[in-house]
């Protein structure tokens, strides 16, 4: 018997990747937070005794950008503080449970380069009253992805990463400063949930976020990967 629906299915959240017609069906987006030492300062915090932290956005968050230069991201309601994150995100082939660190790199499929939006304002007003992120991070079109490259089973410990705003640069590092690296990221996250194919996990950003306007234009880049181009649009009431 064929199983149906009593509403209609949700589709599903899908992603290029490079020199495939096929695509990266996703699952779950994993986020990592505080995972750069600089951003923590700026936040308010202290590397030394502020640890990363493991925040998720709804996979229907997820904004997959081509290399048309077309792609347009809603500037969200209920802000007026949202900022920009640029990120090296890894997309699993395979997953499980406590992966010890020395296998944690068998789970790799590829690697993109992510932008985290974040509404600011929002962020600050939950955790001063110790309230849960969720609307600060999981909301539509939150999580924007470029085209995955395959790099299975493997590494990617250095390069800069970069984020500019109408030409200006904004964030500029190199992952090699990420506090936990991959290996680290994806056996510390496997402690919490069963990872499975399909996870995107976003890596945490460098210093340097701050806000972004209607109208304005956004490029953002990990050496070796494609860049992303995409332009704030109206938010959509």
């Amino acid at each position: 018997m064929t199983q149906t629906h009593i509403i209609p299915a949700p589709p599903q959240p899908n992603a290029p990747v490079i020199d495939h017609e096929s695509t990266f069906p996703v699952r779950r987006i994993f986020c990592v937070g505080r995972n750069y030492a600089d951003h923590v300062r700026e936040m308010g915090g202290d590397p030394s005794d502020t640890p990363p932290v493991f925040f998720s956005k709804p996979a229907d968050a997820l904004v997959p950008v081509d290399d048309s230069g077309g792609s347009v991201a809603a500037y969200p309601p209920r802000t007026l503080d949202y900022h920009h994150e640029v990120e090296l995100v890894i997309a699993l082939a395979s997953g499980g449970r406590n992966i010890p660190k020395d296998q944690a790199l068998t789970t790799v499929f590829g690697y993109a380069v992510g932008i985290d939006f974040t509404r600011r304002d929002l962020q600050r007003a939950a955790a001063e009253a110790g309230q849960p992120w969720d609307m600060a991070k999981g909301f539509d079109q939150s999580a924007i992805l470029g085209p995955i490259k395959p790099h299975q089973g493997q590494d990617y410990a250095e390069g800069m990463i970069k984020l500019s705003i109408d030409g200006a640069l904004r964030q500029h590092a190199n992952i090699a400063q990420m506090i936990w690296e991959i290996p680290a990221i994806i056996t510390s996250l496997s402690e919490y949930v069963e990872l499975m194919p399909g996870d995107l996990i976003f890596t945490g950003t460098p210093d340097g976020v701050g806000p972004v306007s209607v109208g304005q234009r956004i490029t953002a880049s990990v050496d070796g990967l494609p860049p992303i181009e995409l332009t704030i649009g109206p938010c959509r009431h």
